[in-house]
């Protein structure tokens, strides 16, 4: 068992990495958390746990954060995560992910924080020719988001070649649902996520859900996505730390998700199968980049790491989505 050494998670306050402080608050670890709160809630911090507000460009606070936490491994959480606003606004992306992230890095460096994890995404595989979709794929981003975190991919790379650094680029497919206790969940407004857009629509706060393309090469013609439970994801953060910590030669690259699509129509079932209601689903045309299917194989991560799914059920993943939306309507008012 690997020694708990403090951890620093930027973007703490955000969805993902608000369940990572979780995980790591649950299993003992010491932890501190940055974020400009641009997207991120600052209830989503548990009490107790050290917040710096600020942005993980500025190097003098990212300094000062290491000298009073002694930071020994950085969760790199923080940064923009809407594909659309990507293509629209593509110089947003390349600064929030790969220049504020280069930054980051740096200061690991300069500091002396020997374990970096990235939260990476499946967007850097662009349109796979093959699903399920293996970390040895091409990746061929088709949208500057996409490249942006492949471009922080590289430069861990290089980065742990050059420096006493090791690093876990985990590439993320559809995240999805809340913290079990409901302590946590996606609050963003105007979230794009399909799960959290159906259970908004069946709490009466969307009128319909949008399906994007009917006519895919699917068993029932609308995408397939893998979708993991966020507290699953938070899981394998904390395992892949361990590992790092374990052998600070190595440096991992991994899928996280479950290796098992569902589809939007079956996405919507399953809403509706929760609630007892029925959502009104409006077609629309395909949106552009969207691939008919994606899909990880997980075999890497289960053969590297101890890492069992509690969550794996989309009817849990849903049911646990809906009780944070509720909640939500309540922290909200």
């Amino acid at each position: 068992m690997s020694s708990k050494v403090p951890v620093l998670v930027t973007g703490g306050a955000g969805y993902i990495g608000s369940h990572a402080v979780l995980a790591l608050k649950d299993a003992g670890w010491p932890v501190a958390v940055i974020d400009n709160l641009t997207t991120g809630f600052r209830f989503a911090v548990p009490d107790g746990v050290p917040f710096y507000e600020g942005d993980i460009e500025d190097g003098a606070l990212l300094a000062r954060i290491f000298a009073e936490q002694g930071t020994q491994a950085i969760m790199h959480f923080a940064g923009s995560i809407v594909v659309p606003e990507s293509v629209e606004n593509p110089l947003k992306y390349y600064h929030n992910n790969t220049a504020k992230s280069r930054s980051l890095i740096e200061a690991a460096v300069r500091g002396g924080v020997p374990h970096f994890i990235f939260s990476s995404t499946a967007a850097t595989y662009g349109e796979p020719k093959v699903s399920p979709v293996r970390e040895d794929s091409p990746q061929l981003p088709i949208n500057p988001y996409g490249m942006s975190k492949l471009m922080t991919e590289i430069m861990l790379k290089d980065t742990a070649a050059a420096h006493p650094i090791n690093f876990c680029a985990l590439r993320y497919f559809n995240v999805a649902g809340a913290d079990p206790q409901a302590r946590s969940g996606q609050s963003t407004a105007g979230a794009t996520h399909l799960i959290k857009v159906a259970v908004e629509a069946a709490l009466g706060k969307r009128g319909h859900v949008s399906v994007f393309g009917t006519d895919y090469d699917t068993p029932d013609g609308t995408g397939v996505r893998d979708y993991i439970h966020v507290s699953d994801l938070a899981a394998a953060h904390v395992l892949a730390l361990e590992a790092l910590i374990a052998d600070p030669a190595r440096s991992l690259t991994m899928n996280c998700g479950y290796g098992r699509g569902f589809s939007v129509l079956e996405v919507l079932d399953a809403v509706d199968r929760v609630t007892n209601l029925k959502i009104e689903r409006r077609q629309e045309p395909r949106r552009a980049g969207d691939p008919a299917s994606l899909v990880s194989d997980n075999a890497r991560i289960k053969a590297t790491l101890p890492w069992v799914p509690q969550h794996a059920d989309l009817d849990t993943i849903v049911a646990h989505a809906l009780a944070w939306e509720r909640k939500l309507e309540t922290l909200q008012r």
